[in-house]
């Protein structure tokens, strides 16, 4: 190996060390959070300002656009369509997977809840399209509504308590078009498994919430992420809004 890859081995594992050691003291902090709009807004600016601008202590933070986003974005690309289509990405932390919907040409805005992680995206991204935005999933502007050709959540159904994901998932549908795309990325479980969030899998049948609330599913990718040391079952859904 050379000395090149080995300083780039080298700092992933040191990058990785500090997530792990990040992540339990994160999931604790949640755990007294109520989710009410202060406190949820109070929990992630937290994060972000003790992360101090270190992105390992931001642990759904990969510093890269999801590898199913792209493979998606490489068969769909905005740019191949006669007016630039419209996105938006919920819950956007850093700004990756926003930035790799804008590459892709598609007219992008992209929120999150926490303002720091608004500053901190625009930052890492100084030239960038994308039109990030601080918002509330629960408080949308009005002119979203119905305003977005694809919309695209990650991680966001199941951040939330299994008692709020009727709401968490008619607000994201709320920002979809008529015959607009809608992308679902989450972990997942069996129907029955108990779990001690946070994070909250969603189980089987609540992964086809959506058929609930006028969409038809499209095409639905299961596989798994190795998690410290264990396999964690996701599900990518691609879904359209009748």
């Amino acid at each position: 190996m050379s000395d090149k890859k080995q300083l780039q081995t080298n700092l992933d594992e040191a990058f990785f060390k500090r997530r792990d050691e990040a992540r339990s003291k994160i999931n604790a902090m949640d755990k007294d959070v109520l989710h009410d709009e202060p406190e949820r807004q109070g929990f992630f600016n937290a994060v972000y300002a003790q992360a101090d601008g270190d992105a390992a202590y931001v642990p759904w933070a990969d510093l890269k656009p999801k590898d199913k986003l792209e493979q998606w974005l490489a068969e769909n690309r905005g740019i191949n369509s006669l007016t630039s289509p419209s996105a938006i990405d919920i819950a956007c932390g850093l700004g990756d997977n926003a930035e790799a919907l804008a590459k892709a040409g598609y007219d992008t805005t992209a929120f999150d809840l926490a303002h720091d992680a608004i500053s901190w995206a625009k930052k890492r991204f100084p030239d960038t399209r994308v039109n990030y935005q601080q918002a509330d999933l629960f408080n949308l502007p009005m002119e979203w509504i119905s305003g977005f050709d694809l919309v695209r959540e990650c991680y966001t159904l199941q951040a939330l308590p299994p008692e709020l994901l009727p709401g968490t998932a008619a607000a994201i549908a709320s920002l979809v078009k008529p015959g607009g795309t809608l992308l679902i990325f989450t972990r997942s479980r069996k129907d029955g498994t108990l779990t001690d969030g946070p994070p909250w899998p969603l189980e089987e049948k609540a992964l086809f919430l959506f058929s609930q609330l006028d969409f038809d599913l499209l095409a639905d990718t299961r596989f798994e992420v190795e998690r410290s040391l264990r396999k964690v079952p996701h599900a990518f859904m691609e879904w359209r809004k009748k």
